[in-house]
């Protein structure tokens, strides 16, 4: 990163998530734009998004149609409370949600994030069990390695160890996990890989039946 680049701005009031600031402020990454499937950084070098944002720009970064829409709606309305208050888009938009889903999943909640998804949806649940005379369903059961968010209930129901074990004493009771499903040793990547990351034609050393299938 240049120094021209840097030039003015403190590094030191941010604090990053799932960084290791430290290290990142002494030889920090900046990125200035984006456009299509690339970054743009303060040195005008091209990055590929490879990620999407955080599986989040799947449409492409920059993509006029919803910059035209984002200003509209900012010109319109930029904001309502959801508190006894509504917006005739709101409820457009989740009907076309409930057309779409399966079943009888024919209601909507909105959130702004993947957390705040996650722990409404454990309220949800435990205030439906309660609500219908069942409160004694208490329990959650997640799964090792899976990430739900970074809110209490999803370090919670979440698998990461590094993210639950600093809060471990405070964290939601009743909380169970089903073992994981990768095998690193048996579904490695490796070139002329098949089945699972075995070459064609040969077991993993110590596979069980379900492996050799």
């Amino acid at each position: 990163m240049s120094q021209t680049a840097l030039s003015g701005l403190s590094l030191d009031e941010l604090w990053m998530p799932f960084t290791a600031n430290k290290a990142f402020k002494k030889a920090p990454r900046l990125v200035a734009s984006a456009k299509g499937m690339y970054y743009t950084d303060v040195d005008g070098n091209e990055i590929l998004d490879g990620t999407a944002g955080l599986w989040c720009v799947n449409a492409g970064h920059g993509r006029e149609q919803i910059v035209e829409a984002i200003a509209r709606s900012a010109a319109t309305l930029d904001y309502a409370p959801g508190f006894n208050l509504g917006h005739p888009l709101s409820f457009q938009l989740a009907t076309q949600l409930a057309e779409l889903a399966p079943g009888d999943l024919d209601h909507v909640f909105f959130t702004n994030s993947g957390s705040e998804a996650i722990d409404s949806a454990l309220k949800i649940a435990i205030a439906y069990h309660q609500a219908r005379g069942d409160g004694q369903r208490t329990r959650f059961v997640g799964r090792q390695r899976g990430y739900h968010g970074v809110g209490f209930g999803g370090i919670a129901v979440g698998g990461i160890p590094a993210n639950r074990n600093p809060y471990l004493p405070y964290l939601m009771p009743h909380v169970d996990h089903l073992p994981h499903t990768h095998w690193h040793r048996r579904e490695f990547l490796q070139q002329g890989a098949a089945g699972g990351g075995r070459r064609p034609g040969r077991r993993a050393r110590g596979a069980g039946p379900a492996a050799r299938r």
